[in-house]
């Protein structure tokens, strides 16, 4: 089957729950397989930006009543996954952040010991019960174990990275961390030919269509992990613009004439070539200095073409929008739709401006 870049583009958008919406948030999760979500604004918003009508308030109800969880399950970085996907997905990608640690243990003055004892440690200390970040780091000081520097933040990570915790529920502003196995007591089990399979249809159905690069590059998966994965899946193949894609579906739905999405969104993280939506130009706008650190971006008709952020007021929410190359009238009154449900979504009047 051939699509044009326009008619993938739509596709992505559908697929993505971002012009066909999802039920819950356990049901976003589920059909994306995971959300990036480092930043918890962000990954709250991305669950938001595909459940119209939803509150900020009713996503942190989902992750307080662990319907969603966020763990390090994908590439050493924290996503929103279903709670029955946390493990597996862990297993089968985010153990490979775990290699060549050496150096970094080197650098901080750590050990193979000491980061397993801060394991045992948090695992015991935290079953079945919550802790904020500074209680955790407290129970691993009295155990006799430095947290100074960056060591705290390594050793929290590392732990999670081994399934042994996920990020609880914020407490006020600060971060808990709770046994994985607490708020995941359900999991998938698959072997490991099923998990690799499932990796690919959870990703081709939800990002689709997209390339076998774009898929080994969102799972951090090998070059020979990720040609199994795909061959197991059965998948769709498609030519988009002249280069051979997957996908699991092949309906066109309809492009929203705008969105605002989060930094770290799915749509900007998920492909390794953004060509088909976004001038290469524009991408040090979206990652000023190549940081890594992804600005939240303006959508009109499919396309990235600025950016936008907010500053929460007393009485009102304010979404200032940058347009790269300017934004006409009408790319305005789009943008007005997007951004007051946003305001909505933080029970705030929308205080609107363009830069």
């Amino acid at each position: 089957m051939e699509l044009t870049g326009e008619q993938a583009v739509a596709a992505r958008l559908g697929n993505l729950r971002l012009s066909t919406p999802g039920a819950s948030a356990a049901d976003v999760a589920d059909w994306c397989g995971a959300l990036q979500a480092q930043d918890l604004t962000s990954g709250k918003w991305s669950l938001g930006v595909r459940l119209p009508g939803v509150t900020e308030a009713d996503i942190d109800a989902a992750l307080a009543a662990g319907e969603v969880l966020r763990t390090g399950a994908m590439r050493g970085t924290c996503h929103v996954v279903h709670p029955r996907s946390a493990r597996w997905l862990g297993e089968r990608t985010g153990r490979r952040a775990l290699l060549g640690l050496k150096a970094r243990w080197d650098y901080l003055g750590l050990d193979r010991a000491t980061v397993d004892k801060a394991a045992e440690v948090l695992g015991a200390t935290l079953q079945g019960r919550r802790l904020t970040r500074s209680a955790c780091l407290q129970a691993l000081e009295d155990a006799g174990i430095d947290t100074s520097g960056q060591r705290s933040y390594h050793l929290l990570w590392h732990t999670a990275q081994l399934g042994i915790t996920c990020i609880g529920p914020n407490e006020g502003t600060e971060q808990t961390f709770v046994r994985l196995d607490d708020w995941a007591p359900d999991p998938l089990t698959p072997s490991r030919d099923e998990a690799l399979a499932l990796l690919a249809t959870m990703y081709f159905r939800s990002h689709g269509p997209a390339t076998r690069e774009d898929f080994q590059r969102w799972t951090g998966l090998t070059a020979t992990d990720s040609k199994q994965a795909i061959a197991e899946a059965g998948l769709d193949s498609v030519t988009v613009a002249g280069q051979p894609m997957y996908t699991v579906a092949s309906q066109v739905p309809d492009v929203p004439p705008a969105l605002l999405l989060p930094g770290f969104d799915e749509y900007m993280l998920g492909y390794k070539d953004r060509s088909l939506y976004m001038q290469p130009e524009h991408l040090r706008r979206v990652v000023p200095g190549g940081n890594g650190m992804f600005k939240a971006t303006v959508v009109e008709h499919g396309r990235i073409v600025g950016i936008w952020h907010r500053k929460v007021l007393a009485r009102s929410v304010r979404v200032t929008v940058t347009g790269f190359g300017g934004l006409s009238a009408r790319s305005r009154i789009a943008i007005e739709t997007p951004a007051a449900r946003y305001a909505a979504y933080l029970d705030k009047p929308l205080d609107l401006r363009f830069d």
